[in-house]
């Protein structure tokens, strides 16, 4: 018995061999590659720290897909206060972590996929246990993002995520 978990795609007609259920930013999207070697900057695949002034850390918006027990994900940076970047960092391998109460943060990536900007979205981010990254609550609004992260996606917008994602600029198209 085989399981096939690819998916025909919608914009170019061909199988994919898999579905994703999860991407994710390399950095938040005020990073730019100049600040590589910039005093008071660092990007690594957990934190980023632009000019000893900005912050950020990297978490999960998790996403239920209806009618299954799978999560769909998206990688994203949030920015923190300095004291709760401080906070967060001083705890980073300390066990029992997940016990700190939640940051607020602003979410700085942007998902084109949805209509208006996703920069700037407050959040909460949730610690978990050594090993884990964070879990990203969206505030409850009316932003699309928001509401599916409460309200749950199909498989059938996983497809549409996916189909969207591998042709960016609408390659592919029939």
């Amino acid at each position: 018995m085989t399981s096939d978990l690819g998916f025909i795609c919608a914009r170019c007609g061909a199988h994919h061999p898999e579905l994703p259920m999860n991407y994710t930013a390399d950095a938040p999207a005020v990073w730019r590659a100049e600040f590589a070697d910039s005093e008071g900057c660092l990007l690594s695949s957990d934190q980023c720290v632009i000019h000893a002034r900005h912050h950020f850390v990297k978490g999960v918006i998790e996403i239920p897909v209806i009618g299954s027990d799978t999560v769909f994900s998206w990688g994203v940076w949030v920015s923190l206060s300095p004291e709760n970047f401080s906070r967060a960092a001083d705890l980073w391998q300390t066990p029992g972590r997940e016990a700190e109460n939640p940051y607020f943060g602003w979410l700085t990536t942007e998902l084109r996929l949805y209509p208006g900007t996703t920069l700037n979205l407050k959040t909460h981010v949730h610690t978990r246990p050594v090993g884990e990254r964070p879990f990203v609550e969206l505030e409850r609004t009316d932003h699309p993002l928001a509401v599916e992260q409460r309200t749950g996606i199909t498989m059938d917008r996983v497809r549409e995520i996916a189909a969207a994602l591998l042709h960016p600029t609408g390659e592919g198209r029939r």
